[in-house]
């Protein structure tokens, strides 16, 4: 029993809803789990079909599972595009489309304020291969042209960053992509397609870590690749199919669970952050707010044009900061949740600099401008004014200081 699927005309909430289910023959209302590792063949004849891909059809799910190919379907389609290809982690996603798509004297060029893993996989293992990465300002369209040579391949970019919320210009950098023979690869982890489609915008490629948002109560783990691009979704299969950096079936259900209310809870994370940014750019202690949605953003503007809206992450920096300060902040909170996840619906709090960019070298933390003194909140669903209590506690401590 095939389920009408909806046209991609219909709204986000809808489509995160009913795209991508195809309903068995007991008429399942909810998405199945198919927890099988191999799938049965009718005849030998059919198998070596299969395997060859001669035919359309499950083979094995480290690359073919009915349960992970609805969510890749559903996702794909939230972003506007044809294809999805589901990982084991959002960097496995990001390792997955560079193995996939550069090789040996290859050339990137990067945002100098990425994730702190996303850094580490560009200078500290893929150019053991050959690939350079420079990094120049996310801000400045004109430094990633000057930074472009004759082998440049890729394009990565964050939008908004992690955790500076730093807004790029994806139009200007697509052009400078297409320009270039290049493809521009956008990490969408913050806005997730309900807030920002960076296809529309000019992007190639656009990666997910699923752990955050898709999710939405931080249970599993899972990335994913989407693109437009046959060529790139055929040569990122060829990697997941061989090195097996592939999402298991439970994971992908609770993701296709999660994508269900993704429209309903970033609205709510948007107006909670939306209302402690303003709050916190109010007190005494609080050196600089990092929200998009703030008129003092210097890429507010810009976040407004390309984003239906501006997020669920607040970051920043103490006055006077320092280590003692910010760790005394956090650990003043009685009951954030001290971690580096974000996207979750319970509210985490965590000091970048000695967690998610604590293996960067003081220099690239320089230059990314993670201080001693930043902090980064997710805003989760409780009561807003809960958790601006908990952040009063975290100032007094602070200032005590």
């Amino acid at each position: 029993m095939t389920q009408a699927q909806p046209p991609v005309h219909f709204g986000s909430e809808t489509l995160a809803i009913r795209c991508g289910q195809n309903r068995g023959p007991e008429g399942e209302h909810n998405d199945p789990i198919f927890t099988t590792s191999s799938f049965v063949f009718a005849s030998a004849a059919e198998a070596a079909r299969r395997f060859t891909s001669a035919n359309d059809g499950n083979v094995y799910s480290r690359f073919t599972n009915p349960t992970v190919h609805s969510f890749e379907q559903r996702l794909a389609t939230l972003e506007g595009a044809r294809y999805g290809i589901a990982t084991a982690s959002g960097m496995s996603a990001i390792l997955s489309l560079c193995l996939g798509v550069l090789k040996a004297g290859d050339h990137v060029v990067a945002a100098d304020n990425l994730f702190g893993s996303s850094i580490s996989l560009f200078t500290g293992i893929l150019s053991r291969f050959g690939i350079e990465t420079d990094f120049v300002s996310t801000t400045e369209p004109s430094a990633w042209r000057q930074a472009i040579r004759d082998e440049t391949r890729m394009l990565f970019a964050e939008s908004p960053t992690n955790p500076l919320a730093e807004i790029t210009d994806i139009r200007a950098l697509g052009a400078l992509a297409r320009e270039a023979g290049a493809i521009l690869v956008v990490d969408n982890c913050f806005c997730t397609p309900v807030l920002q489609q960076p296809l529309s915008l000019g992007a190639q490629v656009v990666i997910h870590s699923a752990t955050k948002y898709l999710d939405g109560q931080g249970r599993c783990v899972g990335g994913a690749v989407v693109t437009d691009s046959q060529e790139i979704h055929d040569a990122v299969f060829s990697v997941l199919r061989t090195g097996g950096t592939c999402m298991s079936p439970f994971n992908a259900w609770v993701f296709l669970k999660g994508l269900e209310t993704l429209s309903l809870r970033l609205r709510a994370h948007c107006e909670s952050a939306r209302q402690l940014a303003r709050w916190l750019e109010t007190q005494e202690g609080i050196g600089r707010v990092y929200y998009p949605g703030l008129d003092s953003h210097p890429q507010h503007r810009l976040a407004a044009s390309q984003q239906r809206d501006f997020g669920g992450i607040v970051s920043f920096d103490l006055a006077a900061p320092s280590r003692e300060k910010a760790f005394a902040f956090i650990d003043a909170c009685q009951w954030l949740s001290i971690t580096g996840n974000f996207g979750d619906a319970k509210t985490t709090i965590t000091h970048p600099a000695t967690t998610t960019h604590g293996r960067l070298s003081q220099e690239q933390r320089d230059q990314a401008g993670i201080g001693e003194g930043l902090i980064r909140v997710s805003a989760g669903l409780e009561n807003v004014a809960d958790i601006q209590a908990e952040l009063q506690l975290g100032l007094t401590a602070a200032r005590a200081l």
